[in-house]
């Protein structure tokens, strides 16, 4: 069953997957007796699931010629067809609403961005469900793709690990050309990868529910967390019931976020190396410690002296902690003591720390977005071996040729994407400013989107900005900069370039 269920196109069975989803906000509804949501979205599940059955028996017998581009190829035109599936069950249960606002919902939800269009009162509990579900979904998606299809062609980060040109696989053997066969590779991690991200996020939905949260509140968050789509529903993450012990529950997940190394159970080589000898996690924790403590020793330097400030010490330093955390995974959950930390700060708007934290972004094989940890520590271990042979020049590097390799050809790629993300972004900026979004707002929504941060709206600039109140070019714009953030633009030249066969 499963291994003919490898041998169809992916983009059918991410289609299937879709309609299959679409029931857990159909049950739920059942549960509470909303039969008006729950007819909308088993509807919407039994024609996504129809419309599958018909592409599965058309493309039964499709067997392409580069399986391992005609899988990239697959996972990009998924993001550009399934938000168009995902937004039938929204447009079933808000008939009022437009096409692109529908399309806009499922595509900000399904590249884990987190960003909406719609005022949370105005969503029913089912809907909300069904954005974290598409978020979750997406998420999965994203480390599921990592490892099965981007690794083998040295995308997604791997090639600043191994040295070797990005879009090419460097196969050998029969049975090593066997274990990178996408096919083969979709099967065998989808069935190590999902029982562990499965479980972790049904852990964290019944920590939250034992600190006080409502059931529903505690899975959206739970979902929204391992995704890192920072998706809540009608109550706000700040008002959850759960408090403190809530956020520093989700802190702990944040590390899945951070690397790869801590998904447990997955039984890689590399995850057999000590976590904290890990390089991403170790500057994870230099960029989020040297924040939270320039953010809070600046109260002493720079900021008033306000009322309160032995009582307020210790939640403004875990209010910046767990934002500076949240923001570099591109979660974007906000602590509830933020307020009271940037008081204590004085900072007024943080949003340009904030915005540096989500562009440097999680951890590589992970659902965070941005540049990725790895690339930035191979460029700091590049110029940290640079000043040696200024004081040294006759020095060899130290670590071997892993590292040596990393500080070469790693840090080269590195750079490569760095100048291709930075490109990026001025290109979704010029294409906002022409479509008359002013220049402030311009900045922090092509990073947003780019970054998959789509919180930055509301506190990276001076006045928070409303995705409603954009228009639909903008809105157009956004979406396809969240298609190109999530998928990097790497493995985007890598399709679109004519391959040179294997390396």
């Amino acid at each position: 069953m499963l291994a003919r269920l490898a041998e169809l196109p992916l983009l059918v069975v991410l289609l299937g997957l879709s309609g299959v989803i679409a029931l857990v906000p159909a049950v739920y509804a059942i549960g509470v007796n909303d039969h008006e949501h729950a007819r909308d979205f088993l509807y919407s599940a039994l024609i996504l699931l129809v419309l599958t059955v018909m592409l599965g028996i058309a493309t039964a017998a499709y067997s392409p010629r580069d399986p391992s581009r005609s899988h990239l190829a697959a996972l990009v035109l998924a993001y550009a067809v399934l938000p168009f599936a995902l937004a039938l069950p929204l447009r079933e249960a808000l008939p009022d609403t437009s096409m692109v606002n529908a399309w806009f919902e499922m595509i900000s939800a399904f590249t884990t961005t987190g960003a909406s269009v719609y005022p949370p009162d105005r969503l029913a509990d089912p809907i909300h469900l069904w954005r974290a579900t598409v978020g979750w979904f997406g998420g999965f998606l994203v480390i599921l793709a990592a490892y099965a299809i981007l690794a083998p062609l040295n995308l997604g980060g791997t090639e600043v690990s191994s040295g070797r040109v990005p879009g090419r696989t460097g196969v050998g053997t029969a049975q090593a050309a066997r274990a990178a066969d996408p096919a083969f590779r979709l099967t065998r991690f989808a069935l190590l990868l999902f029982p562990v991200y499965g479980s972790i996020t049904f852990l964290l939905w019944c920590g939250l529910l034992v600190l006080g949260e409502s059931g529903i509140s505690a899975l959206i968050h739970a979902m929204g967390t391992l995704s890192t789509s920072g998706i809540t529903g009608s109550t706000a993450f700040q008002d959850a019931g759960s408090g403190v012990a809530g956020e520093m529950l989700i802190f702990l997940c944040f590390a899945f976020a951070i690397t790869r190394r801590a998904l447990p159970g997955t039984r890689l080589a590399e995850n057999r190396r000590p976590l904290l000898q890990d390089p991403e996690l170790r500057l994870a924790a230099l960029l989020v410690l040297t924040v939270t403590l320039i953010l809070f020793l600046r109260h002493w330097f720079v900021a008033t002296e306000t009322e309160g400030d032995a009582q307020a010490a210790l939640p403004s330093f875990w209010g910046i902690l767990f934002t500076a955390t949240s923001f570099l995974t591109t979660t974007g959950y906000v602590s509830s003591d933020w307020q009271t930390a940037a008081e204590w700060s004085g900072i007024g708007t943080p949003g340009l720390v904030l915005l540096g934290l989500a562009i440097i972004g999680g951890g590589t094989a992970t659902a965070a977005g941005g540049v990725k940890l790895l690339r930035v520590y191979a460029l700091l271990r590049h110029g940290e071996r640079e000043l040696e042979k200024i004081i040294h020049p006759n020095s060899i590097g130290r670590g071997g040729p892993d590292a040596r390799r990393m500080r070469r050809e790693g840090a080269q790629f590195a750079w490569v994407f760095f100048m291709l993300f930075a490109t990026s972004i001025a290109v979704v900026a010029a294409l906002l400013l022409l479509a008359g979004v002013d220049f402030e707002p311009t900045m922090v929504l092509a990073i947003a989107a780019l970054t998959t941060t789509g919180q930055l709206a509301e506190l990276g600039a001076a006045d928070p900005i409303a995705y409603q109140d954009l228009s639909d070019h903008v809105k157009i714009i956004l979406g396809i900069a969240m298609v190109v953030g999530r998928l990097e633009t790497l493995a985007l030249l890598a399709l679109i370039l004519p391959g040179r066969g294997r390396s």
